[in-house]
């Protein structure tokens, strides 16, 4: 996304130091490495290797949970998704009529009855109380739920769940309490409900998970991010499940002056439903969302022992950065492409064999087509490829933008529906890409991939598939 315009931070000249490189780098993830990946400077040609085969090494999702501004049911975020229904409209959570912004995908009538306490609850930042119910739904969706929890190894078990904000409301009440109060009337609950890495540290502790536990601040990248390290914990050995996603809870005064004062949220006050038109030539910024997206990792051996629900399978992914500039990305797809590429390599599949593409798309006017320009550097035909924006219905939830996308792209996988990418009046040109423009199409997603790219220039990719012993 592009934002701070008026700043006087600006992209170091870069390119000098780069016109006698090759166009793409072959950058590598961090994880378990494979058979060598080969890729031209072109990247007109790719060897690929094959897929993982060692059912420890084999990691696939048994089940998923939500909070979303459809709800906190996975079936019925879908179902809503393929309707082409907006979950955008006019925030009444707290006055916003002096804001140039006045809307959002406002969460209303959620309820953590059944899954925190009620002394808990009250006292918790909905960013964490959005993790925690969302990471106990995909316990339940996995067959963990209750005393089933207690058939796996727990000892081995982790959980790394991120936010790009933390505990803002804790925070901002906190703040507010000191300049009005004085000291003494903070909360001994403000520390550790603002810090990031508390939504891990509460599930892990309300389900005595005691294997890897940690959070990931990534900003929009967050989930993306935390997908891609369980997975690598898993392949490595270190855990046999883990709990991993985004949370994000930022619709709250200072979350929306915050982004306002970035210039980066659409104005389009008088039609909210509308503002979040991704690829279209009259998209001014993104709306802001909210909510968490939690999957179940599993290595392939230890869901069979236990005879799990085998969903889908993840892939690979990778991480990387455009080392270039706050909040622009790069006009020349290079840390988007390479990251791609180096996901792909990680998966074993070549470009030709993804037919599905959940885009990150934003609605931002840069964003949306540097993201396109660097896909088209990989994928050399649009042909056969559905590309389409969760965001144009439920808005871009940061953190956990990531984790209600992978969920989306898990159902497309299963049902063989992708949802449209709503709000298309005046498509531009150049996406080329078949957005599922409007209306649902029936698709048959061989593997697809997940974007996800966040200020700071963090990219992140992973790529899924439907499961095959």
């Amino acid at each position: 996304m592009e934002a701070m315009q008026s700043l006087s931070f600006r992209p170091s000249p870069l390119d000098p130091l780069r016109k006698n490189m090759p166009q793409f780098t072959n950058v590598r993830s961090l994880g378990a490495k494979r058979v060598p990946f080969i890729i031209s400077a072109s990247a007109s040609t790719v060897s690929a290797p094959k897929r993982e085969k060692d059912p420890k090494k084999r990691v696939v999702i048994t089940g998923t949970g939500l909070v979303s501004v459809f709800g906190n049911d996975v079936d019925t975020y879908y179902e809503k998704l393929l309707a082409g229904e907006s979950g955008i409209s006019l925030i009444d959570r707290f006055d916003a009529s002096k804001f140039p912004t006045r809307f959002g995908g406002q969460i209303r009538g959620f309820t953590s009855e059944g899954y925190i306490d009620g002394k808990n609850d009250r006292r918790l930042d909905d960013c964490l109380r959005y993790a925690i119910v969302a990471g106990k739904k995909a316990l339940e969706n996995a067959d963990l739920g209750g005393d089933r929890l207690e058939k796996i190894d727990k000892e081995r078990a982790g959980v790394l769940v991120g936010t790009g904000m933390g505990g803002l409301t804790v925070f901002s009440d906190g703040v507010q309490n000191l300049i009005e109060k004085g000291h003494r009337k903070i909360t001994p609950f403000f520390i550790p409900y603002a810090i990031t890495n508390m939504g891990s540290a509460l599930l892990g502790i309300d389900l005595g998970f005691m294997g890897p536990n940690y959070s990931i601040s990534t900003a929009c990248a967050t989930s993306n991010y935390c997908f891609y390290a369980a997975a690598n914990h898993i392949r490595r050995g270190e855990a046999d499940l883990m709990l991993a996603g985004g949370t994000e809870a930022a619709m709250i005064p200072i979350g929306l002056g915050g982004f306002v004062a970035c210039r980066a949220l659409s104005q389009r006050n008088d039609d909210p439903q509308t503002a979040s038109r991704p690829w279209d030539k009259d998209r001014d910024g993104f709306v802001m969302g909210e909510g968490a997206g939690i999957l179940v990792m599993e290595s392939l051996e230890h869901a069979m022992k236990r005879g799990a629900p085998i969903i889908a399978e993840y892939l690979g992914g990778a991480v990387n950065c455009d080392a270039y500039h706050m909040t622009d990305p790069r006009a020349d797809g290079l840390g988007v492409s390479s990251c791609i590429l180096s996901t792909l390599e990680d998966a074993g599949v070549s470009p030709e064999e993804v037919n599905y593409i959940n885009a990150h798309a934003t609605s931002t006017i840069v964003g949306d087509l540097a993201e396109i320009n660097a896909v088209k550097k990989v994928f050399k035909t649009t042909s056969g490829i559905k590309m389409n924006a969760t965001k144009s219905m439920i808005g871009h939830c940061l953190g956990a933008a990531g984790g209600l996308e992978a969920i989306a792209t898990i159902k497309a996988i299963t049902t063989g529906w992708v949802h449209p990418s709503i709000n298309q009046f005046n498509p531009e040109p150049s996406v080329e890409f078949d957005t599922v423009p409007n209306k649902k199409q029936q698709h048959e997603v061989n593997v697809a991939i997940s974007n996800s790219f966040g200020f700071g220039g963090h990219n992140s990719v992973v790529a899924f598939s439907a499961f095959k012993p």
